[in-house]
């Protein structure tokens, strides 16, 4: 008798555990991933090392708004972290380091931190347009334009080997610091 009541206890905590594998590789693939940042070009925001946490079902639920920071696929196992600029259907120009959207200036309060280190007296975004940069005068649907926050120092869709960003190639939003824990937090809070 006491055989079968331990049999029976071993197998309720394999199913538990089998239960809590599943489960957490589900939220993994389906919901929550986590990302290393490499590299500086969304610095301030995020720093090189980070690991992020990738939100991909927030998105799903309701549109990518401008100003979100993605994470997108660029090749496979390749993926680079950035943030929305241009919308579908959105000009986008930079004029004497101010953004404008469909000829509207834009804040971009992210960006203060290295305007004010500036050693320099140049812009920190080159002034463009659209048109100069990528042959297209508005972002094509489906698509978006991705900076990165370190203007000086990214590879976005400023380069004709990025451009525009497919929206089916974003895997989601990348709005929680998890490591290291000195940087932990959301980048609202950044």
């Amino acid at each position: 008798m006491v055989q079968k009541k331990e049999k029976n206890e071993l197998w309720e905590w394999l199913k538990a555990v089998g239960i809590a594998a599943i489960f957490a590789m589900g939220m993994r693939y389906f919901i929550f991933s986590p990302v290393m940042v490499d590299g500086a070009s969304m610095m301030p925001t995020f720093e090189d090392g980070d690991k992020v946490i990738v939100n991909k079902i927030g998105p799903k639920i309701a549109d990518y708004k401008r100003f979100d920071v993605v994470v997108f696929e660029v090749a496979e196992n390749k993926h680079y972290i950035k943030r929305i600029i241009g919308l579908p259907g959105d000009n986008i120009t930079y004029k004497d380091d101010v953004l404008f959207v469909n000829g509207d200036a834009y804040e971009e309060p992210y960006l203060a931190t290295f305007k004010e280190a500036l050693v320099d007296t140049g812009d920190f975004t080159y002034d463009f347009t659209l048109e100069e940069q990528l042959g297209e005068m508005t972002v094509p649907e489906g698509h978006f334009f991705v900076l990165g926050d370190n203007r000086r120092n990214s590879i976005d869709s400023r380069e004709s080997a990025v451009g525009f960003i497919d929206e089916n190639k974003v895997l989601g939003t990348a709005d929680f610091v998890i490591w290291p824990f000195q940087n932990l937090g959301g980048i609202k809070d950044k």
